[in-house]
């Protein structure tokens, strides 16, 4: 299979990056930028994109790249740091003229590769201070800005591109047809990754991995983990059994939608383990959300050997990890941890069942895609995304039974309300959160003194980046009135207007 490896030197956008490419059907992977050349011919890539970054290409500790890398004959496309890197290593000139370009930009472009079939003059998004100031010997200028005099340049024997600007934003309009000239035209890549191409490769996989052997699928009713079920229900049959835990910390009515939909709709086998108070009380006197996550982490895989025993010879544990709980668990070398994603960093490192998560380098939207490919229902492909640890990270402090009874009653009002307003297709995630705080109120001329929910509502593409969905005040209002009218122990609810930086979607 063709594929074009993105190496990361450190950017917000790394992960865009490969994903921009992926949407042009073709197969992407990010690898550390400290990768060797050797290894990167191991991997036999058919394109090389190297990314920006946030340090400067002088800088003590700025990231540099196996300069072989630029001899291997492998079509490379540097963006913003990646272009400066390639610039400085080929004997190009670097410098801060003074003057940084941030934002919307207006670009010329006098041909090149890159440009082929596009305007002139083009908007571009440039985010630096440092820029070319004098191409490597060899390479073509292909465009300048007012203050960038090698805004992107090209050397066509070598095929090597670079640009300062970022093409895999949306704010650069054509930069997907950028990426597209780069990939179809300098690599040579055929458009050969497809939803289909995804479900037959991890079908192999799996059936390469397993063989006869038998495996249970953590099962949470979300969409994440239903692929992961169907993937391998697809390559082993009936030596796939599914194991769904209600561990008390799920969305009202949860078990009795996941029973509904796997044992009813797809006669895959499911064990549903009720384990509410095995789980509540481990909580107990815990208010750090890490221990949280490697508790309930560490729990979930206690219960799912023991349900392996039962079956005997089960060998397999299957998860639906996606790929932002990898980077967000510090899954590559350079990567800050930013929270453990139980399935990822909060798993035991000592495990008697091998893992394996047919879904790891795909995004949320990818996922959404197979699902749809696989059958599965509109209600489940689309259901806003769940934290494995459930209602625990979204209660802050201690979890108890009476907050999660309070928190479960509220978070369906939202739900309920934000379906009620046919806004639940075009928000990414809407919920609710239980501070450890409470405050005064006044309820029946009396005096109150309870709880506060925090509404939080987001729009997002992969859960990456988000914004805080602008939702209509009146749906605000009727969320607010149905939550303090019902839900006991609740006399305030507030709204959420943080977006993802400097956030996080989650609270904890």
């Amino acid at each position: 299979m063709q594929k074009v490896l993105v190496l990361d030197f450190g950017a917000q956008y790394s992960r865009l990056i490969a994903r921009r490419v992926r949407e042009c059907n073709v197969y992407s992977e990010i690898v550390p930028y400290s990768i060797t050349a050797k290894e990167l011919k191991s991997f036999k890539p058919t394109g090389l994109i190297l990314s920006g970054g946030p340090a400067s290409v002088y800088a003590d500790s700025a990231l540099k790249c196996d300069t072989e890398i630029f001899r291997l004959g492998i079509p490379v496309l540097g963006i913003c740091y990646g272009m400066q890197l390639m610039a400085l290593e080929l004997g190009g000139e670097v410098a801060h003229n003074g003057i940084s370009e941030y934002g919307k930009t207006e670009l010329r472009s006098n041909g090149g590769m890159l440009f082929e079939g596009l305007n002139k003059h083009q908007q571009v998004w440039m985010s630096h201070k440092d820029s070319v100031q004098v191409a490597p010997k060899g390479f073509s200028p292909t465009a300048a800005t007012k203050t960038s005099p090698v805004a992107a340049m090209e050397h066509l024997e070598k095929r090597l591109f670079a640009v300062q600007f970022h093409p895999e934003v949306v704010h650069t309009p054509d930069g997907k047809d950028m990426l597209k000239n780069f990939l179809y035209n300098a690599c040579g890549c055929k458009t050969s990754w497809t939803f289909s191409s995804v479900i037959k490769d991890s079908v192999a996989m799996i059936k390469e991995k397993i063989g006869h052997g038998k495996a249970i699928c953590a099962l949470s009713g979300g969409v994440d983990s239903a692929v992961a079920a169907l993937l391998v229900h697809e390559a082993i049959g009936d030596n796939l059994t599914c194991v769904f835990v209600d561990n008390g910390l799920l969305r009202k009515n949860e078990g009795q939608k996941v029973e509904e939909t796997f044992a009813k709709h797809f006669k895959i086998n499911l064990i549903h383990v009720k384990g509410q108070d095995r789980f509540v009380n481990m909580l107990k006197g815990i208010t750090d959300p890490e221990k949280k996550r490697i508790l309930i982490g560490n729990e979930f895989i206690k219960v799912f050997e023991e349900e392996a025993l039962k079956k005997k010879d089960v060998d397999f544990l299957i998860q639906g990890t996606l790929y932002p709980d990898v980077i967000e668990s510090g899954g590559t070398a350079d990567s800050v941890v930013i929270k453990t994603h139980h399935n990822v960093g909060g798993l035991p490192e000592v495990m008697k069942l091998k893992l394996i998560e047919p879904l790891r380098l795909l995004f949320k939207d990818e996922v959404r895609s197979v699902g749809e490919e696989l059958g599965l229902p509109e209600e489940i492909v689309w259901r806003h995304p769940f934290p494995g640890p459930g209602l625990a990270v979204r209660i802050i402090g201690e979890v108890t039974k009476e907050r999660l009874d309070i928190l479960r009653e509220a978070d369906a009002i939202v739900e309920e309300e934000i379906k009620n307003a046919a806004l639940y297709r075009q928000i990414w995630q809407a919920f609710a959160i239980l501070p450890d705080i409470k405050s005064v109120g006044v309820m029946g001329d009396e005096r109150t003194y309870d709880y506060p929910i925090v509404v939080r509502a987001v729009t997002s593409e992969d859960a990456m980046t988000a914004d805080w969905a602008r939702l209509p005040h009146e749906v605000l209002e009727k969320i607010s009135s149905r939550i303090i009218n019902e839900v006991a122990h609740v006399n305030r609810v507030v709204y959420d207007i943080s977006s993802k930086p400097p956030s996080t979607i989650e609270w904890e």
